[in-house]
């Protein structure tokens, strides 16, 4: 029976394509692997709204992955099942078996297995455009047989796990456990420039609980240290997309100290993150805390709803206007105006209109029990979900505009701009690329210290002239307490913050990248 990964991560696209990388050898006992990066073009922007309109799922993919209601054990969700790749920036170049094969690959902290195309994959048209794995062409195969897929946010890979050597750099990891993909139906993996993925995350979510080749070079004695960092080079005009370092840091590739915050749940990179600030002021969503989680695997910057709804509104950033969002201002905004003046309890407030439940500490989506088919129960309970969703953003907003003493109009005004900026789900905000020097800096707090991102480092360019569009970095994703608010950051903050995977002491680094 074939081993199935668990599930949360998003599924987040804009697709930076990238030529095939060289590897770096030093004698200082780090390795490093050269990175590089296609710039991303039409074409691929196609591609990417495509797989967003597949990607309409996500809609009802938190009842799909055990993110609706209370959760249970944390073993119930993942990241893994929202990812796409679409968005996939940096890519570099293995071997695997004798004489080495070459593949190019995702080196991605957000999952945690190897696998590449086979020879035996007959079916899927995505193989014939890439390499593909060849058992009988290597001395140092050993035959496995195990099935495995892994599901992502719009399709999956399966295929059946192999065992053989694994060039990274200059280094040889042997015996190496990975998944020869036999079926790749998303129309991802068709038009991605990568073979495959190499995963950089914990084994608790390893598919298999096959050893990840990380673990493997840590095991076999083939890193100075057991960390890796990443550097990548945001400078489009520059050939030299960035650098992974296995065994250490470079120390050309960042300015000043590292800020470290511990390793708070193993399988993904996630720690604890305060407060997220636009033009300096709170956004109130992440005031006590948000779980977040360092992805070299996804290109974008993905958090709750609420939070990237107030940062388009104050880039100007074009979203879908959401009708239930704008239903929930008009009929309810006063009275939850008046419940905050009244100093009743802002987590309460949904539940005392009848939007939510409470279960003493936070607001849970009503369930709706009927006899009636499941569909019929689905879809409403869907619009109820929506609807708490939206309540619960619209008070944080509103209590917000109340510190701020503005009037009530004002406030139901500005939530009703806020409503228009929400984004679609997986799908992309256009912003004007000449309003750039007017946009506000959008800044995350992480151990204490605040880490700013400028509007040319969160916006992303596609094409060149009068033919280019601006896009924000910014994409919604919403997993609630116990494991969210949550989260993800991509390339985009990554490319800002020299970033470390301290594996010895479990905590992740960020610095200000030279």
């Amino acid at each position: 029976m074939g081993t199935r990964s668990k599930p949360i991560t998003t599924a987040l696209f804009l697709c930076f394509l990238l030529l095939p990388l060289v590897f770096a050898a030093h004698n200082d006992g780090l390795v490093r692997i050269g990175l590089k990066k296609r710039k991303f073009d039409q074409n691929n922007l196609v591609a990417a709204q495509f797989e967003s309109k597949e990607g309409e799922s996500l809609r009802t993919s938190f009842k799909k992955y055990h993110f609706h209601g209370n959760l249970g054990d944390a073993e119930d969700i993942d990241i893994i099942s929202l990812k796409n790749y679409m968005d996939a920036q940096y890519f570099g170049e293995i071997g695997i078996g004798t004489p080495p094969q070459k593949f190019t690959v995702i080196f991605d902290t957000g999952s945690s297995n190897l696998w590449v195309p086979s020879s035996k994959c007959y079916f899927s048209v995505a193989c014939y455009f890439h390499s593909r794995y060849k058992s009988g062409h290597s001395s140092t195969y050993k035959k496995n047989g195990k099935s495995a897929d892994i599901h992502y946010g719009t399709g999956a890979i399966s295929g059946f796990f192999s065992q053989d050597h694994v060039k990274v750099g200059g280094l040889v990891v042997k015996d190496q456990e990975f998944i020869e993909a036999t079926k790749e139906p998303s129309i991802t993996f068709l038009v991605a420039k990568f073979d495959g993925i190499l995963g950089l995350g914990f084994e608790e979510i390893s598919v298999g609980k096959a050893v990840p080749v990380w673990y493997n070079m840590v095991n076999q004695g083939l890193v100075k240290e057991p960390v890796f960092s990443f550097w990548f080079n945001r400078n489009a005009d520059e050939d030299e997309g960035g650098e992974i370092v296995f065994g250490g840091m470079d120390p050309k590739h960042y300015k000043g100290e590292h800020t470290y915050v511990p390793v708070t749940q193993k399988g993904y990179w996630q720690f604890n993150m305060g407060d997220v600030l636009i033009d300096g002021k709170t956004t109130g969503i992440c005031g006590s805390g948000c779980a977040a989680i360092a992805d070299s695997g996804t290109s974008l910057l993905a958090g709750p709803t609420g939070i990237i709804a107030e940062v388009n509104h104050a880039i100007g950033a074009t979203g879908i206007v959401s009708q239930e969002c704008k239903a929930v201002v008009a009929q309810y905004g006063e009275t939850i105006i008046e419940m905050l003046l009244a100093k009743d309890q802002p987590q309460k407030i949904c539940s005392q209109i009848g939007l939510c439940t409470f279960d003493g500490s936070r607001g849970v989506s009503v369930g709706i029990k009927s006899v009636v088919n499941e569909n019929i129960q689905g879809v409403a309970s869907g619009l109820r979900d929506a609807m708490c969703s939206t309540c619960e953003m619209a008070v944080v907003w509103m209590q917000n505009q109340l510190k701020l003493n503005n009037t009530q109009e004002r406030i139901l005004n500005y939530a009703n701009e806020l409503c228009e900026r929400l984004p679609s789900p997986m799908g992309e905000s256009a912003v004007d690329c000449g309003g750039l020097s007017t946009m506000p800096n959008v800044s995350f707090t992480i151990g204490g210290k605040v880490f700013d991102l400028s509007p040319e480092q969160y916006v992303l360019k596609v094409g060149e002239g009068e033919a280019a569009q601006c896009i924000s970095g910014f994409t919604a994703l919403d997993v609630p307490p116990p494991r969210g608010p949550l989260w993800i950051l991509g390339d985009v903050f990554m490319g800002r913050f020299h970033t470390v995977f301290d594996y010895g002491n479990k905590r992740v680094g960020f610095a200000e990248a030279a």
